[in-house]
């Protein structure tokens, strides 16, 4: 148990940037998806 805080402290910083670069990524294509124009939205 001597080294569980390092390991719970690896989990939280991994995950935790995992869900920020994902958050920034979401973030990132809805702000370029409303200055897209119809013809570059193949998917509408």
């Amino acid at each position: 148990m001597e080294h569980a805080s390092f390991i719970i402290a690896s989990y939280v910083l991994t995950f935790g940037s995992i869900a920020a670069y994902a958050a920034w990524v979401v973030r990132r294509g809805r702000g370029l998806a409303r200055r897209a124009s119809r013809e570059e939205m193949p998917w509408t």
